[in-house]
Order: structure tokens, then C-alpha cells, then sequence
């Protein structure tokens, strides 16, 4: 059964057009036509999601590939692809499925795909790879069911999403790893075709609810790469809490960007830098170290080697695990 979001979409009074509020750019959509996400549509003058339960992809990634370094390291999830985007970043690393809905893929029943849950013995399920707020619906009857056998559920996503939508979809959300591509408005509508308020306000939320959230900042020379701009990000994410992980990822060109790929070490720069107001900050896409060290006493609890993870250092606990070193309480999730 096919479950609205509240204030998702009306019909205007032609009974011809939909708008859809699901997100900033509230789609003025024609029966027959599809919003700017692809997937979004309108049939004669009902909203249209035609793409409700579309699996473009299913597989079992280490947790931290999605990346989450602070829940559940060393855990397999099981992975769920969409197809479909209300952003339009000229970088896009999966343009393939964000950029257009004519792919591979099948309907899959939500039975079918706890079933395969439980085959794979994995304990969280990701919803990521192209955007997968844009198919809220889908996302609300499906992990409430997770829920119900167990799993835990996790976001990646652009947050490109309004408060309203937000907030039922991350009171089921367990983990979340949120893209804030820019600390620029003008870049966010002028480049992305978002809303950097939104996005902002939709991290802000999802910490607010409880949420174990992390953050990803893909650098892409000549659109985000000043300093300053990342510096006002470390300072955003310090505002918020000081423990939420910061992953600098090094963009390589793709989509319609040509720029060249950005600079190990420039990344590694900005990373020792941020570090200095943030304790746990990664990089990504690049060769480097990115163990985690125990807040109180400084000894590694998590040692990496590209997705691989030891996390001999920790010791488990009800929620969170203890520094197996000196017993301090971590911020990050068993």
C-alpha cells in the first residue's frame, strides 16, 4: 500500500497540475511529466510515483564504504540503489542512475527485500547510491518494516529535503551520512540546483532526533576548494557537536566536470587543519591513515586499511562502545 508523505503534493485547482513540496524545488508538474528528480510525476492530475520500490542495485558493502565510521565498524550492510536525483551536480559520481531513470533494475516487493536482508545475516540496510529521499514514500513503509525484523537503517543522502518529510523519515533513521557539498548558497542554486539552508537544516534535525550522524565533503577543485569555505564547514559541524565525523573525499572527474582530480595533499591538509577544532576527521579517495583514537587517552580504537577495519581498541557496551584501553565511553555505535 502506497503511503503519502503529509504536504508531499496537491493538486492545484485546474485539476491538472501537481506541485510537489517535498522538496525546495517545489515541482510545478503537467500530467504526463515528471518533476525535476525524474521520478516524481504527475497522471492526470494525481501525483505519479511510478518508481515505488525500484531497485537499481543490491549488494553487501562494508559500513564504512557508505562511509560511516562511527556505527557498527566491521559490519556488512545490505545496500539499496534507486535511480532518480533532485540535485543535478555537474560531478555527479553516479550519473548513471542519478541522471536517468531509463536503467537496469526490478520492482522488488519490501518481503523480498528483508528476505534477502536476513540471507546476508547483515544487521543494517542502506538506502544510498543515487538519491533516495526523492522516493520517500517508498522509504517510510519500508523501514518501518526493517525496523520491525531489526535492522537498522541508514541514510546517505544530499538532505536536500523539506522539514516536513524530514522529520518522518529520520525518526526512522538510525545512521545517516548527509553530503554537504558546499557552504555557498549561490553554489548550491547556481551549480547544484539545491538549497543550502535546507540541507543544513536537515543535518541540524537529524542530530536534534538522535540520529548517529556523519558528514561528507567531496572537494572539487575550482567549486569548493578554498579554504575559508571548508573552514566554515568544520566551524557548522563544531555548532552541531564536536564527535560528528567529517569524511574529505578527493573528487576525480566524471559527469561534466573536467577539472582535475584534487590534490592528495591538499585534502590531508584541510584534514590536519579541521582536526585541530574537530577529534574525528577522515579522507577519503585517497592513500592515507584513518585510524580513530580514543578522545581521553589518545591510543588508536579503530585502525583502517581502506574499508577494512580492526577494532580491537573498543570494547562493547549497551549502545556505544568503551575504550578498551582506558574504559571511556566513545561516541561510536555497536
Amino acid at each position: 500500500m502506497i503511503k503519502s508523505i503529509r504536504s508531499a503534493q496537491y493538486t492545484d485547482e485546474s485539476g491538472e497540475i501537481v506541485r510537489c513540496y517535498l522538496c525546495p524545488n517545489k515541482c510545478e508538474i503537467k500530467s504526463g511529466e515528471f518533476g525535476l528528480c525524474r521520478v516524481r510525476g504527475n497522471k492526470g492530475g494525481n501525483g505519479f510515483i511510478p518508481f515505488y520500490g525500484f531497485i537499481s542495485a543490491l549488494a553487501v558493502d562494508p559500513v564504512e564504504k557508505k562511509p560511516l565510521y562511527h556505527f557498527k565498524p566491521g559490519t556488512g550492510i545490505l545496500s539499496l540503489g534507486f535511480t532518480g536525483c533532485n540535485l543535478r551536480c555537474p560531478f555527479c559520481q553516479n550519473w548513471r542512475i542519478s541522471q536517468n531513470t531509463d536503467i537496469q533494475g526490478k520492482v522488488m516487493k519490501n518481503g523480498e527485500i528483508i528476505t534477502a536482508a536476513l540471507k546476508y545475516n547483515v544487521p543494517s540496510i542502506a538506502y544510498t547510491y543515487s538519491e533516495p529521499l526523492v522516493h520517500s514514500e517508498f522509504l517510510l513503509d519500508f523501514m518501518a518494516l526493517a525496523r520491525r525484523h531489526d535492522f537498522a537503517n541508514a541514510l546517505v543522502t544530499n538532505g536536500c529535503i523539506n522539514s516536513g518529510a524530514a522529520s518522518e523519515i529520520l525518526k526512522l533513521t538510525d545512521a545517516a551520512n548527509v553530503d554537504l557539498k558546499s557552504f555557498s548558497e549561490e553554489t548550491y542554486k547556481k551549480n547544484l540546483g539545491g538549497d543550502l539552508q535546507t540541507v543544513l537544516e536537515f543535518i541540524k534535525l537529524g542530530v536534534k532526533m538522535g540520529v548517529h550522524t556523519e558528514i561528507t565533503t567531496l572537494v572539487v577543485p575550482g567549486l569548493n576548494d578554498s579554504e575559508d569555505e571548508l573552514d566554515s564547514i568544520a566551524d557548522f559541524i563544531v555548532s552541531l557537536n564536536s564527535n560528528v565525523p567529517w569524511h574529505l573525499s578527493a573528487y576525480h572527474p566524471d559527469y561534466r566536470w573536467n577539472a582535475p582530480p584534487t590534490d592528495p595533499g591538499f585534502i590531508i591538509r584541510i584534514a590536519e587543519n579541521a582536526r585541530k577544532k574537530l577529534p574525528f576527521v577522515y579522507t577519503g579517495n585517497i592513500a592515507s591513515v584513518n585510524d580513530t583514537v580514543c578522545s581521553a587517552c589518545g591510543k588508536i580504537i579503530a585502525k583502517r586499511q581502506g574499508y577494512s577495519v580492526d577494532i580491537c581498541g573498543l570494547a562493547a557496551a549497551q549502545e556505544f562502545y568503551n575504550c578498551a584501553h582506558c574504559g571511556e565511553k566513545t561516541q561510536i555505535v555497536c
